[in-house]
């Protein structure tokens, strides 16, 4: 970026606050931010008239207020696709961890190496094969969660917006349902993948948790808004559901003390927001955020903009 581009950048990765982003971007022309950086309608409506792009580093873009950028003029764009195949295998680990104890495991063996080794009922988990798993979202990262978790055994079930074409269904030997309500309530694990929209916040609601099987397990490497956390953690503590493995939460006000009395409990597992957490994810990120500028530059549509809901490609 710096060999293209007159760039200054952030060296440490300490979030700035509105006024210190405000400041640096005087006399620049795009804001390339992540996760971390909140583009409210209030921020976007200081920025210094010459920004004109804000180029996202990450898939999500739930920060940015999608539609205020839209209004000021200003073109927004992220990074898709790069971040499939990492953001798979985290979830299918994630699948793994928790019915098979694998965090709980790691932990209990003394430092001392005193464990008085195995014994037939010691730390029993539960099968992955032969269980069936519940996709909300089949796009591409749901599409290749079921790959992986097809090769385990596990026999694939999905709700998505569009219906997957025929021969992906096939390939996958994949059920579709057009009702979530139904699917929620005939799987083993559900795993989250689609993305945050006024539709999908909250997809998994309170009522919708008490339609799971009291044994089901949630995974959630996707964005923690789409979970009524506090009706997921009562579930959890109160025996109603099998337990989580979140790689997402609601984190801004510091993590829930509830979530983390569970995963002190060994009922739930979180990670600290690692899906993406590759070295190859990042520089194609990276990569992909100088493409989308390049493209921008030149007098072009960026490959990879972001959209308000209901407003398509022109």
């Amino acid at each position: 970026m710096a060999t293209l581009f007159e760039a200054t950048l952030n060296p440490d990765d300490t979030p700035y606050t509105a006024d210190a982003l405000v400041a640096a971007l005087a006399g620049k022309d795009v804001l390339v931010s992540s996760i971390t950086d909140r583009l409210d309608a209030a921020l976007i409506a200081r920025l210094p008239e010459s920004v004109k792009l804000i180029a996202q580093f990450g898939n999500g873009f739930d920060n940015i207020d999608i539609e205020a950028a839209y209004a000021a003029a200003l073109t927004v764009t992220n990074t898709p696709s790069v971040l499939t195949e990492d953001t798979a295998d985290m979830a299918m680990m994630l699948m793994l961890a928790l019915p098979r104890r694998l965090v709980e495991g790691a932990e209990v063996l003394p430092r001392d190496g005193s464990w008085p080794g195995w014994s037939p009922t010691w730390m029993l988990g539960r099968r992955l094969r032969g269980k069936a798993l519940g996709i909300v979202g089949m796009g591409r990262i749901g599409s290749a969660v079921a790959a992986r978790a097809k090769s385990f055994g596990l026999a694939i079930h999905y709700f998505s917006r569009n219906r997957r074409p025929p021969q992906l269904e096939e390939k996958l030997e994949a059920i579709f349902h057009d009702d979530l309500d139904e699917m929620i309530g005939a799987v083993d694990i559900l795993s989250l993948h689609t993305p945050l929209t006024r539709d999908t916040h909250h997809i998994l609601s309170r009522a919708r948790i008490a339609r799971m099987k009291p044994e089901a397990l949630v995974v959630n490497v996707s964005r923690p808004e789409l979970i009524d956390e506090d009706a997921l953690v009562e579930a959890i503590a109160a025996g109603r559901l099998g337990g989580a493995a979140l790689d997402v939460f609601e984190s801004r006000q510091g993590i829930s003390e509830k979530l983390l009395d569970l995963a002190r409990r060994h009922r739930i597992v979180l990670t600290a927001h690692m899906a993406s957490a590759t070295l190859e994810a990042r520089l194609e990120m990276g990569e992909t955020v100088i493409v989308n500028i390049r493209a921008f530059s030149d007098g072009h549509q960026p490959p990879h903009r972001v959209l308000p809901e209901g407003r398509a490609r022109a």
